[in-house]
């Protein structure tokens, strides 16, 4: 069913490709015989170009992948409160961004920074190709700018981190070594009344592996904080780490 889906919404991009394209040649026979304006040959036009470019953006992204959801994360580097400032200024461009494709965003782990800003974020974001158009974003983004947090108004550089993977679902199976899992429990911090005081809630999750990349070992830190439900954070917790293994 899935494929059949995937094909049907190749055809229907196609049908309506052709449909606007056709129309586009009509309306300039239309403008010939001085039937219709410029202005109305403009918007046959401006909607025909659209279509075109939004099915060419969409075979640009044929991986299997590229179709599914994605798990952002930020992590604000070197540069203090201003590095994280700009993590915050990212994460709210994301959000924006999100809203105005209708994707769903929803932070799963948010560290605020120590005067302003945030120190690192987790945003789950489901929808059609989100991956597909955000994993270009993975890498080290710099901001050079007059800081607001110097006194004397001295041009500063920050680095932010940025880490994209796609949000795989249950039926890829990634085998987790439960030997190489180690938690730590905290208070969450935020509203949720005296069971955020009393309840150690959020939890931090360690998977030591070796990088088949690099061949060196390497580790995987995962907060988690999304609700107040220590074993459902932990679960979550685990599926953000079966994403990064993918």
């Amino acid at each position: 069913m899935k494929k059949v889906r995937g094909i049907k919404q190749w055809i229907e991009g196609y049908n309506k490709v052709k449909a606007l394209v056709d129309e586009l040649a009509l309306s300039f026979d239309f403008y010939k015989e001085e039937a219709i304006s410029e202005e109305e040959l403009d918007l046959s036009y401006s909607k025909a170009k659209e279509a075109v470019e939004d099915l060419e953006m969409k075979n640009m992204l044929r991986k299997e992948e590229d179709a599914l959801g994605a798990v952002l994360k930020i992590v604000a580097g070197a540069g203090g409160t201003e590095a994280q400032d700009w993590a915050q200024m990212l994460m709210r461009m994301y959000l924006r961004w999100c809203e105005r494709h209708e994707l769903n965003a929803q932070i799963t782990s948010l560290i605020d920074g120590d005067e302003a800003g945030i120190k690192t974020v987790t945003i789950k974001i489901e929808g059609d190709y989100a991956y597909g158009h955000l994993k270009s974003e993975n890498g080290v983004h710099r901001l050079v700018r007059v800081s607001p947090f110097n006194a004397q108004g001295k041009r500063m550089t920050s680095f932010t981190s940025v880490f994209v993977v796609p949000l795989v679902d249950d039926s890829i199976e990634i085998e987790i070594q439960q030997a190489n899992l180690s938690w730590d429990t905290f208070r969450s911090s935020g509203a949720g009344g005296q069971n955020v005081n009393k309840v150690e809630s959020g939890v931090r999750l360690h998977y030591k592996f070796k990088n088949p990349v690099t061949g060196l070992d390497d580790e995987i830190v995962i907060e988690n904080t999304e609700s107040r439900d220590q074993p459902k954070n932990k679960e979550n917790s685990k599926s953000v780490v079966r994403r990064q293994l993918r």
